[in-house]
């Protein structure tokens, strides 16, 4: 249920006041905004509900700071879009530029309207003197997430150069707390904290895409708050190209949280438009597409998350998330087998038409063809750009590429095929043909390679059409039904060789257009964004693919962390989670078979693995897991991704909790050794505080004694099949005594509501 109002009055010193509030109720979350005398709104509540949303314009009387000794005779309060003008003194957050000379611009609010379904407020503000127009749209979505964006135009005389848009909330004042996240190839989104002082902690992005680095999330908290309790705001930027995430606090005022786009100069410059009315523009109903306004510049969205506890701020995300793939949800994901790590650049047809027939018989549901079909690419050194089959590796006739599809399509299961569209080899037949095809600074000095390649200039139309062409050949002729797309190259020194100009922010619009245009070509196609593993996680993408990579690291060792503080942006469903082979490719380090299958259980589950080479009790075990996870995939899609907060560092408590409340599935990880000898229980949260469980393991991990629990322990009362049944509240509060377990080993467990006919089983 979401609600929205605009409402009008006067402080106690008679400035006028508009005010606007936006509650969703099913979310517990308000947001209200107040602007004064035609100035920028300030927020000035984000939080629970309001029981009475008119004291939204009383809150600007109560929060507005007093003018303080030896300052200007405004203290600064931050609005959504900070501006000297009025009183900010800290890091500039809006650019702009006439002639070479940056712009101080003072906005004035033309018009506030709202809409109530969907949740919106749109506000037309103008700098008039120096024609510069602004639209700010917020929303308050369905899941309780708020995002804004600006939309700026040049009102004015003379070409207008938009260098930065930083949007931001003003946090209260108990947030003091940071979390955000670093990482680099294999070992992405590691958590980091630190204080919130007086200054500024920046996490910039200029890769062409968010990569390793990247903080998923910038959040600020009660100190010490976990994903089970604490206030915390989170803020994300969807964008795909260069970004950045801010907190800054000033001595003088609250803090603020934000980000935005981070633009090269001349990337974007604006042509006069001075008839130009932003607030008569916006058709509400359309708010996905604005960025395609002629004449505009609009900013990517900036999405903002509050709850008690990191749960709570996911969920959030996963919601809204969901509400842009609802094919998701009636479509189990299917388990896939990718051919990266089985054979890497090997390809022949006898190979992997015996991997598809044994991946078959296992329950496997798509087969995903990697790199090294097309062209000259035998390795990563050349073929790049050349999107035709080799010959050389797949010839026409009865073994064919095209054989293959069908051979997998007649098994059963999908038909998969690997593309980098946006990389280009220098050693290509696309590269010879058309050097004016690859982004560099200067016609005669390329930017440094990555992976012997080049970055495709697709802000050429030519170089678009020619990749959109190849696919939807491609797709077309051999019946592919997902395309695994990766993306191996840092964006540096990205200047088109046809505008000669940087061109991140375009590249990044072309490659949105790329993926729409393929799915309207196309209906039912799915698209996995890969980009060296996790290197392309953000809403903007996310809102395209069907699915992500998270890393190119599968040792569960590792990806216990990385898919963890992934699935705060990520549902589960949409998280790529694969069991490899022992020792990891990636690390070499040894794991057993059962810790490898438990850390793929929860997302969407796949192999990179040459069963080929395994044993028949190997591939028994691997069919008895794919089995259980199709048994449990229903409660996946949809779900509450809970984790648990836990004092001892060595372990970790990540479950699935049903959309229904009926069920959930835990799984137990002793990644290293405790202090505490046997482990302390464990909470389990998402219950309902008042129901009953049963709590027993899942088949798969009940014989697990032979490999992970440790051998010579007295019998665990409830691991059987029988369990134990106990109160939501007990089980939230106390917890329950998980198996004693070797390191590097996991267990699945799942709580059942007692007395619900449909998911209850005889014991």
């Amino acid at each position: 249920m979401t609600y929205c109002e605009i409402m009008h009055g006067a402080t106690a010193g008679g400035l006028e006041l508009t005010g606007v509030y936006m509650e969703n109720r099913t979310a517990s979350v308000g947001f209200g905004l107040v602007s004064a005398a035609h100035g920028l709104p300030h927020v000035v509540h984000w939080g629970r509900p309001l029981a009475d949303p008119k004291t939204v314009l009383d809150e600007y009387d109560a929060l507005c700071p007093q003018r303080v000794s030896g300052a200007l005779d405004d203290t600064p309060w931050p609005s959504l879009l900070p501006t000297q003008s009025e009183g900010w003194i800290g890091a500039t957050r809006l650019v702009v530029r006439r002639s070479g000379a940056e712009l101080f611009c003072h906005f004035d609010v033309t018009a506030v309207k709202v809409e109530e379904n969907p949740c919106v407020c749109v506000i037309a503000a103008r700098d008039a003197e120096q024609g510069v127009g602004m639209r700010l749209l917020i929303e308050l979505d369905r899941s309780g997430l708020v995002r804004q964006r600006a939309s700026i135009c040049n009102i004015g005389d003379g070409a207008l150069e938009v260098d930065k848009v930083e949007l931001g909330f003003a946090l209260p004042a108990q947030a003091t707390e940071l979390l955000t996240m670093t990482g680099h190839h294999l070992r992405e989104r590691s958590p980091q904290r630190q204080p919130l002082t007086v200054g500024r902690f920046e996490k910039p992005s200029l890769t062409g895409r968010p990569d390793f680095d990247a903080s998923l999330l910038m959040c600020a908290g009660e100190p010490g708050f976990g994903f089970e309790h604490g206030e915390v705001y989170a803020v994300h930027v969807g964008w795909s190209g260069n970004s950045m995430l801010a907190a800054e606090r000033l001595a003088y005022t609250q803090a603020v949280i934000g980000g935005g786009e981070v633009l090269f100069g001349g990337e974007v410059t604006l042509p006069p438009s001075p008839d130009r009315s932003l607030a008569e523009d916006v058709d509400i109903e359309q708010m996905e597409n604005v960025e395609d306004e002629d004449g505009v510049y609009t900013s990517p969205w900036v999405y903002g998350a509050y709850g008690d506890g990191l749960n709570a701020v996911a969920a959030q995300f996963h919601g809204f998330v969901r509400s842009k793939h609802p094919r998701l949800a009636s479509k189990p994901r299917p388990v896939l087998l990718n051919t990266w790590e089985a054979v890497y650049f090997h390809h022949d047809y006898d190979t992997l038409a015996a991997l598809a027939d044994r991946a078959a018989r296992e329950g496997v549901e798509r087969f995903v063809v990697d790199d090294g079909w097309f062209g000259s690419r035998r390795d990563d050194r050349s073929g790049l750009g050349d999107w035709w089959i080799s010959q050389d590796v797949w010839p026409d006739g009865p073994r064919s590429l095209h054989a293959l599809a069908d051979h997998v399509h007649g098994l059963g299961m999908e038909f998969g095929l690997w593309f980098e569209p946006e990389m280009v080899n220098l050693d290509s037949e696309m590269a010879r043909r058309h050097p004016d095809w690859v982004l560099r600074p200067t016609p005669l000095r390329l930017p440094m390679q990555g992976r012997s390649q080049q970055v495709l200039d697709l802000t050429n139309p030519q170089a678009y059409d020619a990749i959109l062409t190849a696919m939807n050949s491609l797709i077309a002729r051999l019946g592919i039904d997902y395309i695994k797309w990766d993306h191996n190259k840092m964006v540096t020194e990205a200047v088109s060789p046809r505008s000669g100009r940087p061109a991140v922010h375009e590249q990044t619009r072309a490659v949105y257009r790329l993926f729409r245009a393929l799915k309207t070509e196309h209906p039912g196609l799915e698209i996995e964004s890969c980009a060296s593993g996790g290197g392309r996680v953000d809403l903007g993408i996310l809102q395209l693919a069907d699915r992500i990579w998270v890393s190119d690291c599968v040792d569960p060792v590792e990806r216990a962390d990385i898919q963890r503080y992934t699935s705060l942006l990520v549902p589960p469903e949409m998280m790529g989670e694969h069991i490899g082979a022992s020792p990891a490719h990636a690390t070499q380090r040894a794991t057993s078979q059962e810790m490898r299958m438990a850390l793929a259980f929860f997302g969407h589950m796949g192999i990179e693995w040459n069963l080929l080479k395994e044993s028949d009790a190997a591939i028994a075990m691997l069919g008895r897991w794919v089995s259980a996870y199709k048994q449990n995939r229903g409660d996946f899609a949809g779900g509450t991704a809970v984790h648990a907060d836990s004092a001892d560092a060595a372990v970790r408590l990540d479950g699935v909790v049903a959309a229904n409340g009926r069920r959930a599935v835990y799984r137990f990880v002793q990644l290293t050794s405790s202090q505490t000898y046997p482990a302390a229980p464990v909470r389990l949260p998402g219950l309902d505080p008042a129901a009953r469980y049963r709590v027993r393991p899942l088949d798969v991990s009940l014989d697990a004694a032979a490999d992970g629990i440790v051998a010579g322990q007295s019998p665990l009362g409830w691991w059987s099949a029988r369990g134990v049944v106990l109160s939501g509240v007990a089980l939230e509060t106390y917890g329950i005594r998980p198996p004693c377990l070797h390191v590097a080993q996991a267990v699945l467990f799942e709580a059942v509501r007692v007395g619900d006919p449909v998911v209850e089983r005889a014991s």
